[in-house]
């Protein structure tokens, strides 16, 4: 990662005059991305790009749109008596996103719209063609971050309706998390801002053929036991990613300032992998972010996050506990603070009733709740020579969420705990069917603190199935 900024875009320092002559310039007012705020800007068509500037003298761009050949630009005359703007309203439509803005008069808009029209045919290969047909546009509300705005293995069921769909065969992780995404209730409204967010991010993860010989892109999906909450996880080569990443966070609202700060931290860590991840819930919760799925010393991963008491403490343990190392750093990318960093790691190795001893004794020494006797016995009961795995979030305002994690768990751990939880059974089996896993990799008793949930993730005490679902690759 470079220790130049990353901004929204690689480089900005395209000058309006640089861009002479333009297919199309002039002012328009525009409907910003993260803040539904109108701004006057001035626009230059230059081929596949709209640059739009503050003023026709500016040497850097704070915005561009890039057009696609399945791009489209029409009218919006009831979007802007929705919005209360001139009816000289258009939108310009991408996969990323749709852009509404307007000119002050009328002829200007049929102006703006021909001119893009036919660079988006150029961009077609073919001559201008009209069906008489209006493309349907998709949500222009884009969903924005930051929950604090507030936002079994059981018997391998598998949905009696799972198709190979038009990204690929059905054993594809790409169509296994879509499949899996169908097996839950509050993703299957079709006008669920949950359920756009989703796609956003799913639509900037890097294609397949993005990846050279021998690297590859990871996916794992966890769910709690009830199915009311999910974290989906994708991660792959540094030089794929970044941008997409970026992308993706400033089209769903992330603070310029917290994308210097993955700028910052990866500068210092330089992770060959890199990753993002979102969660979601069934009351509206959506919040996401980055990780770094490489083992780095915590003296390192303690500089993604805030400081603060719960960081010093964390530090302070993980020290006398001889923890050197983590698998997985990560940050919430949120609209807004208090910031959250993950820190994954495993316990150090020696016998199994010492690891849970140390992680158990975690919850009270960071001032969590003592893990209640029934889930105590039942984690003596399922950890093996693998050993335990623990997740802590911290944050400026104190500890946010502890995890105690257990690889590889038996049917009958998976099953006692999502009794405990309140699960249900056929629910999890489909989910898990559609996923053509054999279990979940780990199960996580966490303990999410009060004041963190924000009125949409559920607070306390809970259970995390993780799971595997696969890696694309190329020969």
């Amino acid at each position: 990662m470079s220790a130049k900024k990353i901004k929204k875009y690689g480089n900005i320092d395209v000058s309006a005059v640089s861009l002479n002559p333009p297919d199309k310039d002039g002012y328009l007012t525009k409907q910003g991305g993260g803040f539904k705020s109108w701004k006057h800007r001035y626009f230059i068509l230059k081929g596949k790009l709209i640059y739009y500037y503050k003023t026709p003298k500016d040497t850097q761009f704070t915005g561009r749109i890039e057009l696609e050949p399945s791009s489209s630009a029409k009218e919006e005359p009831e979007v802007a008596k929705k919005k209360g703007r001139p009816s000289t309203l258009f939108s310009i439509s991408t996969s990323k996103r749709v852009y509404f803005m307007y000119p002050e008069n009328q002829e200007e808009t049929k102006s703006w719209l021909a001119a893009i029209q036919r660079n988006i045919d150029n961009l077609k290969g073919g001559s201008p063609s009209f069906t008489g047909k209006t493309p349907t546009t998709p949500n222009p509300v884009t969903p924005q971050m930051g929950a604090g705005e507030n936002p079994m293995k059981v018997t391998n069921t598998i949905p009696s309706k799972q198709e190979p769909t038009a990204n690929g065969d059905i054993k594809s992780p790409r169509v296994k998390i879509s499949l899996a995404k169908h097996q839950v209730s509050f993703l299957k409204d079709e006008d669920s801002k949950v359920l756009e967010f989703w796609q956003i991010w799913s639509e900037s993860i890097p294609q397949k053929d993005d990846l050279s010989p021998g690297s590859t892109i990871d996916f794992t999906v966890a769910t709690s036991a009830d199915m009311q909450k999910l974290t989906w996880r994708t991660s792959g080569p540094q030089s794929i990613f970044i941008q997409k990443m970026v992308d993706f966070f400033w089209n769903v609202g992330a603070p310029e300032s917290e994308i210097d700060r993955l700028n910052d931290v990866g500068a210092d860590i330089n992770p060959i992998r890199i990753g993002s991840w979102i969660d979601m819930s069934s009351k509206g919760g959506m919040d996401g972010g980055w990780y770094f799925p490489v083992e780095i010393s915590l003296k390192s991963a303690i500089k993604a996050a805030d400081p603060g008491e719960a960081v010093t403490i964390f530090e302070n343990w993980a020290t006398k506990a001889e923890i050197v190392n983590v698998f997985a750093v990560g940050r919430d990318m949120g609209a807004a603070p208090p910031r959250q960093t993950e820190f994954r790691f495993k316990l150090p190795p020696s016998s199994p009733s010492s690891q849970i001893k140390l992680g158990l004794d975690a919850f009270e020494i960071f001032g969590f709740p003592k893990v209640p006797e029934e889930i105590t016995r039942i984690i003596h009961g399922a950890v093996q020579q693998d050993g335990c795995t623990m997740s802590v979030i911290t944050s400026s305002e104190g500890f946010v969420r502890l995890g105690l994690l257990i690889p590889k768990p038996t049917t009958d751990t998976v099953l006692s705990l999502l009794e405990l939880a309140g699960g249900n059974r056929n629910s999890l089996a489909l989910f898990e069917g559609s996923l053509h896993s054999s279990g979940p990799s780990y199960v996580e008793y966490q303990y999410l603190q009060k004041g963190f949930g924000y009125g949409v993730y559920k607070e306390g005490f809970d259970i995390v199935f993780h799971y595997d679902v696969g890696e694309e690759s190329v020969d």
